[in-house]
């Protein structure tokens, strides 16, 4: 007789192989037909508001993997909060404005933009960006990224651009935005400033040079130098031309040195040995000693320039490199700006836009920076103005855009006075929740420490800055008045009309200068505003005005913008409308590195594209991926780092497929009740609660990676190692609809609701599929995963935790019993488990032994979780004296061959088989079985 039609068989659709690639595209079809975005917005309208606020990327290209790392963990976040009873709108964005466009399409597209009139290269900016909005956002979409893809908020609309100049009016209004020459980073090879936020540092060889000022007049208080020298220290050669002081500090002392040569130098007293030794000297003399104050107002003589340098005193001079005699450009330098400011010192600049010297600059003039230094260096050497030089490496400020190095040049400016409302960016800090904690230390120590903001760009694809000129008085103007002008202008043309139009044409009729009345003409500014003013200004010209709240309850990006989006964010919300910040919490995340922990480059052939990964793996890999490693720090991806991945999936999915195998015809509405359900599956659910627990913390703590390894753990340690394995029999061969097979049922159901939720915002595709394939209960939506809420532990069914515990006991003894059943085949004493007779063998009488708790528990159930076909306890010395060690003291397994007969039905063997005569090749249970089917 065929028994094997009698066994319960695992049945299910739900495929081995998951084929990601092709499935996902599929699905996502499926979800656009569902319009997943909006149908679960209905579902959760009421409920408690969580709103990401997308920080928007650049449209100028494809997305890399740390935009995509970037999109996945926002995804993760909003569908985690959906799933826990929270109303999830998430409106993309994306920041089109400013060089990082310009340079693309540039770069890509070809184009002479200085022979393009400004609206056809603004337009021509204007389908570049839009063309990469759409690469951009199928790319999200098919990462499984849910959101408003119908209405995403671009800084370069209409409707965005008219409320940012808003923003710009107020700040004005408040005194925060100021016009002002004085030196900022400058690109000469994009023509523009920059900010703070648009500088990477990175290590450039460099010849560092110690210069000779010979001296001019020293107000008559040195005598007996024929040759006397002011000592100065450089590391940027090509700042000499623009050099008009030299700055000492007022309170440290400052020696004259004589030379064996005849000359005399002058340099700060600590630092005299250093210097002169690097100068070629072993020997020398320190004649006279003055703080630095004694030299003020002197003169000294420009090493190769006619004209002089002032003696300057400033207390930001240090004594731990150089000279103590600092070289004081104004024109290229910050502390030098303001040093030569006080004392009313001319401001030079002699450099031009494309980073050339000027005619101020001699015989240097028309030469780029980095092609002087060497000529200059040359020269010196030959006048003998050169007093040492040594090569060095040092940390060097580059464009972010185009990587060259960049020039610290005073240019006339649009500036946001970042000092004057410092304090209350800080205080807002205080408010918010920041993910890592440390961030809020970041966050402030940046805002202390930065200078004012440069807001102003000389680039044609921005915003314009909203201010005009009157032509009269030529004071700037930024009133409630135009600015309400340009706003309406804006949103009803959009900003191209700034350029488009004459000042007249967008200043009200019979608009009067507020400085002086006149109303003979205006001009328009011609600089456009920051690209980090734009996305700054987000908060309030697409979340406020599109979605009607604020603030948002959380920015996410990467670990660069505490000094770019954050902070950008933060300061024109606090200098604007003096709300505090316009987030509840941020959250960071690290860069994406290769598999070596190296940035990913080009040049290193070692990036990796997304699409490819998709294409390979599947989107939900990509996902898992980002939920999988600690994002706080960098991300390490590789193909090596996938295919361990690809392991961990399939376990997950492995584990669903078992689960829906065995869950073919189960009718989720008839649970197996608490108080009748078996203790070992009353033992998986406490063991799935706790999983819970666990997951639920990390969800709110955003640490993804806690949630994806306990979940593989339960898979592995708790599922495979031990609990799927002792329940395939009952599963199998008890009654089909027996109390026992349902209370496993029940059991499995519990965890594959629970798990397929758990991982839904990371596997969104994956536990779609497993949704779409298991039986549900009457009140879950089985559209779609996503509509349905993560379940709260079973407190019902969970064991108490003296129980656990004594599980916990049986589970170091199976692994014991499972070692030597391992010996046992190596020895060939028996073949699979169920061959074998286990024999628990106590020092002493069993109900004084280790072992006795144990067995009150579990004697019933030995065989079954041993997965042997018998287990007996014995005390005879003899025995125990055969057996090997278990982890209970004074306990020891021995394993013999099986008693009986095998059952062709279970495989267990069993003394009773063939005791049932109408089916005498099966065990008393099966027989049992068999009986209740119809056709036996």
């Amino acid at each position: 007789m065929d028994y094997n039609k009698t066994i319960n068989l695992p049945k299910t659709d739900f495929p081995m192989r998951a084929g990601l690639p092709k499935r996902e595209p599929e699905m996502l079809k499926r979800w656009q037909e569902q319009d997943v975005y909006n149908e679960l917005l209905k579902k959760n309208e009421g409920k408690p508001l969580f709103n990401l606020h997308d920080g928007p990327p650049f449209s100028n290209g494809g997305i890399h993997m740390g935009t995509a790392m970037n999109k996945a963990i926002k995804d993760i976040i909003t569908r985690s909060y959906a799933m826990r009873g929270y109303y999830t709108p998430y409106i993309p964005g994306w920041d089109n404005h400013g060089m990082p466009i310009e340079s693309a399409i540039i770069k890509q597209n070809k184009l002479n933009h200085k022979a393009m009139s400004i609206p056809d290269f603004r337009s021509a900016c204007h389908d570049f960006a839009q063309h990469y909005v759409g690469v951009q956002m199928d790319a999200f979409k098919r990462m499984g990224v849910i959101g408003d893809w119908e209405h995403p908020y671009l800084t370069m609309n209409p409707g965005f651009e008219a409320e940012e100049v808003k923003v710009f009016g107020a700040m004005y209004k408040k005194g925060y935005i100021y016009k002002d020459f004085k030196p900022v980073y400058w690109c000469p090879h994009d023509e523009t400033a920059l900010a703070e936020a648009e500088i990477e540092y990175q290590d450039d060889p460099c010849t560092t040079v110690y210069v000779k000022f010979p001296m001019h007049d020293d107000c008559g208080k040195l005598s007996g130098y024929d040759k006397l020298f002011f000592v100065i220290w450089t590391t940027t050669i090509w700042t000499l031309p623009g050099n008009l002081a030299i700055a000492l500090h007022p309170d440290e002392s400052y020696a004259v040195v004589k030379a064996p040569n005849g000359e005399a130098y002058i340099m700060a007293e600590a630092l005299v040995e250093k210097v002169m030794r690097l100068g070629g000297f072993d020997t020398w003399e320190v004649a006279e000693t003055h703080p630095g104050a004694f030299f003020e107002n002197m003169l000294a003589d420009h090493p190769f320039l006619p004209k002089t340098s002032r003696l300057l005193l400033a207390d930001y001079v240090t004594m731990d490199s150089g000279t103590g005699c600092v070289h004081t450009a104004p024109g290229f330098g910050a502390d030098d700006y303001e040093t030569c400011k006080r004392y009313g010192v001319e401001m030079v600049v002699p450099v031009d836009d494309q980073g050339r010297h000027t005619e101020y600059a001699g015989k240097y003039a028309g030469m780029k920076t980095d092609e002087s230094n060497p000529v200059i260096l040359a020269d010196m050497k030959e006048s003998g103005m050169l007093f040492a030089s040594e090569d060095i490496i040092h940390s060097y400020p580059h464009c972010w855009r185009c990587k060259g190095p960049i020039i610290f040049r005073a240019t006339p400016q649009w500036f946001c006075s970042v000092e004057s409302f410092k304090d209350e960016a800080c205080a807002a800090c205080d408010d918010v929740r920041w993910v890592p904690g440390w961030g809020i230390d970041r966050m402030k120590s940046m805002i202390r420490e930065r200078n004012d903001w440069c807001i102003s760009r000389q680039r044609k694809w921005g915003l314009p800055i909203p201010v005009f000129y009157c032509k009269d008085c030529g004071k700037p103007i930024c009133t409630d008045e135009t600015i309400d002008a340009i706003s309406k202008l804006f949103a009803a043309e959009g900003s191209n009309a700034w350029f488009a139009k004459e000042a007249e044409e967008i200043l009200p009729e019979g608009f009067a200068c507020p400085h002086c009345g006149s109303k003979s003409g205006f001009t328009k500014e011609t600089d456009t505003l920051d690209g980090w003013f734009d996305s700054g200004s987000s908060h309030f010209a697409a979340m406020k005005k599109d979605q009607g709240f604020w603030p948002a309850t959380m920015y996410l990006e990467g670990l660069d913008q505490y000094r770019g989006w954050f902070q950008s964010a933060l300061l024109t919300a606090v200098g604007a409308f003096g709300q505090g910040a316009p987030f509840k919490e941020c959250v960071t995340h690290g860069w994406t590195v290769d598999g070596e922990g190296r940035a990913m480059h080009k040049s290193l052939g070692n990036g990796m594209d997304p699409a490819e990964i998709i294409n390979q793996y599947g989107a939900d890999l990509l996902r898992l991926w980002a939920a999988s490693a600690d994002y706080h720090a960098d991300v390490r991806c590789s193909h090596e780092i996938f295919k361990q991945l690809s392991q961990n999936y399939l376990k997950f999915r492995n584990t669903a497929r078992y689960c829906l195998g065995n869950l073919d015809g189960f009718d989720a509405d008839q649970l197996t009740a608490p108080a009748e359900m078996e203790e070992l599956d009353r033992w998986a659910v406490t063991r799935l609660n706790a999983l819970m627990e666990k997951c639920a913390k990390a969800y709110n703590d955003y640490e993804f990676l806690v949630v994806t390894h306990a979940v593989n753990d339960f898979c592995v340690v708790d599922m495979s190692n031990f609990y799927l394995d002792i329940i395939k029999d009952r599963l199998y061969c008890e009654e089909k609809d027996g109390a026992k097979r349902r209370s496993a049922q029940t059991a499995l159901f519990l965890i594959l609701d629970t798990m397929t939720k758990l991982m839904a915002p990371i596997l969104c595709f994956t536990c779609d599929e497993i949704w779409l394939s298991m039986p549900h209960r009457s009140s879950d939506d089985a559209r779609n995963v996503v509509f349905n809420d993560m379940n709260q532990p079973f407190a019902d069914y969970a064991l108490d935790e003296a129980a656990m515990l004594r599980w916990g006991v049986l589970m170091q003894l199976r692994d014991s019993v499972n070692a030597a059943l391992e010996a046992a085949r190596n020895e060939k004493k028996i073949g699979k488990a169920l061959e074998a007779h286990v024999t628990l063998a106590t020092d002493r009488p069993v109900s004084e032994s280790n072992l006795e708790e144990t067995r009150r528990a579990f004697a019933d159930q030995w065989a079954d979780l041993f997965i042997v076909s018998d287990v007996e306890v014995s005390d005879d010395p003899a025995l125990y004296a055969q057996g090997s060690d278990t982890a209970l003291a004074g306990v020891r397994v021995i394993v013999s061959e099986a008693r009986g007969e095998k059952c062709e039905r279970c495989w267990k063997h069993d003394t009773g088989v063939g005791s049932d005569s109408a089916h005498p090749a099966l065990c008393p249970r099966c027989a049992a079985v068999v009986r209740t089917l119809p056709q036996f």
